[in-house]
Parts: structure tokens; sequence; C-alpha cells
């Protein structure tokens, strides 16, 4: 399993240099211990409380891109603290990266408190995500009632010989990505609307939108 290492410590001052050197050295035992593969060492010395920290976005650029499947930490703080841990923890839980950590030689093990806000922000975001979509599928309803026919939009170019293509307004899918909604989303949204559509339609027709 490939593995990022983070170390963090508050202040740039030289004394700190070797609380650095020390986490990463810890945290190599560590992935030795477990075999991993240390794909890279992140040092940062700034605020926990800062959430707009170079290293943190590099070290999500790897969990997003799929370089890496888990986070080696010291401890909870070092990744941050209030609520910017929160907001991290949270980030990586969605990325399903697992993180392990020094102070408990092993995989992190979350307070009570940590593990209800994380549920509850978790809760917040799927129904977020519902309003969302529940707004989305009310517009579109509303401009189809009010005469707007997405075929007219469409190019039947490409189209395979005895076979009429399937039609459904690709501005809205282009829309919908853009505002980060996944191609299922889009596709139970098209299908609520009455177009019988498959999400590999919808995303076959999204990338050729795309190379044109």
């Amino acid at each position: 399993m490939n593995a990022v290492i983070y170390c963090r410590v508050s202040t740039d001052k030289k004394t700190q240099e070797t609380s650095l050197t020390r986490q990463k050295q810890e945290l190599l035992r560590l992935a030795d211990k477990y075999n991993f593969t240390v794909i890279d060492s992140i040092e940062e010395q700034v605020s926990g409380y800062e959430i707009e920290r170079e290293g943190i976005f590099k070290m999500l650029d790897y969990f997003s891109e799929k370089k890496a499947d888990c986070l080696l930490i010291q401890d909870e703080t070092r990744l941050g603290r209030g609520n910017t841990k929160i907001a991290l923890f949270h980030q990586l839980q969605k990325l399903n990266i697992s993180i392990y950590t020094a102070i408990h030689d092993g995989e992190l093990e979350l307070t009570e408190s940590d593990s209800m806000v994380l549920q509850i922000v978790g809760i917040v975001e799927e129904y977020q995500r519902k309003i969302h979509n529940m707004k989305i599928k009310r517009g579109m309803k509303k401009a189809v009632s009010e005469g707007y026919d997405p075929r007219r939009n469409l190019s039947n170019n490409n189209k395979a010989p005895g076979k009429e293509r399937i039609s459904f307004p690709i501005e809205e899918v282009i829309r919908l990505r853009e505002n980060k909604l996944t191609f299922d989303e889009i596709t139970k949204a098209l299908n609520g609307l009455g177009y019988n559509v498959s999400k590999a339609t919808v995303h076959r027709r999204y990338r050729e939108s795309q190379n044109t």
C-alpha cells in the first residue's frame, strides 16, 4: 500500500526543525512496520488552524489521483486543529483514506466526539446534495413546462445508421457536471424528467461534447 507522510510544526523557529525530523523518522519506522511504500514525505511549518496549506493540497492531490492509499501522521493534531481538523478528516473519509499515527502505533482511533461530529457533517452534506438535486429537477421541469425543448439543441451528427440517438439536454449535463454532480445523480435527474437514458450513454455523450 502506498503512503504519504505528513509532518507539521506550528512555528518556523529553527528549534522546531528537530521536531520535524523526529516525526519523519517515527513515521518511516511505522511505514516499515506495515510494509507501506512511502511515495512522499511532506513537511510544513504552519499553524494547525490554517487550512490553506500547500502541503495539505499536495497531500490531497495524491489521494484524489489514487497515487496513495493511506496517510501517516504523528498524531491527529499534526493534521490540523479545531474545525480544520474535522474538515480534513471528513475529506479523507470521503476519499476512503486510512490514517495511521505514530502515537497509536497503528490506525487512528477517533475520539467519540470527533466521530459524532463527522457523522453529523456527513448527514448534513447528504441532505444538502438531495436539496440541490431537487432544485435542479424542479428547474428543469419548469423550463420544459414553459416550452423549453432540449432536443432543438442536440445534433444528430455521428448517429449510427438505422438507430435513433436518444435525445436529452446535454447542455444541462455539462452544467450539472460543473456543479460536481456524479453521472449517476445526473442520470437519475434525467430519468425523473422522462428521459429514458442510461448512465453509460450520459457519460459517453458528455465525453463527446468535451472533445468537440
